[in-house]
């Protein structure tokens, strides 16, 4: 059974920065697609973004130029690192893998983590 757990979110001023963390346990993580997805209140869960197996990366348009999206598989974890943080970021962030279909700008997701909770003040 795979489990991802987060770490890293919190309160940060706007133009701020913050690196999220997650460990992942339970499966082949290199061989596995990664991604960050978000959710912010009333509103839909959202791809951020994705980094496959071979580090190919893809990114939500709003995140392009701010946010980073890295792995070691050595140490299992995948990295969110976000920069420039504007109050619209603050959601809810959590650790997913699963399949990405490019063509489609679409994740399957098959596992998610806990979440982790990032605030941005304006």
């Amino acid at each position: 059974q795979v489990q991802l757990v987060e770490s890293g979110g919190g309160l940060v001023q706007a133009g701020g920065s913050l690196r999220l963390s997650c460990v992942a346990s339970g499966s082949t993580f290199s061989h596995n697609t990664m991604g960050w997805h978000r959710q912010a209140p009333g509103k839909q869960r959202e791809l951020v973004a994705a980094i496959s197996s071979g580090g190919v990366t893809n990114y939500e348009d709003s995140v392009k130029g701010r946010f980073t999206i890295s792995r070691d598989n050595a140490k299992n974890t995948v990295y969110l690192q976000m920069n420039t943080l504007k109050p619209e970021d603050t959601a809810v962030y959590y650790c997913s893998q699963g399949t990405y279909y490019s063509a489609a700008d679409y994740f399957r997701v098959s596992s998610w983590g806990q979440g982790t909770q990032v605030t941005v003040s304006s």
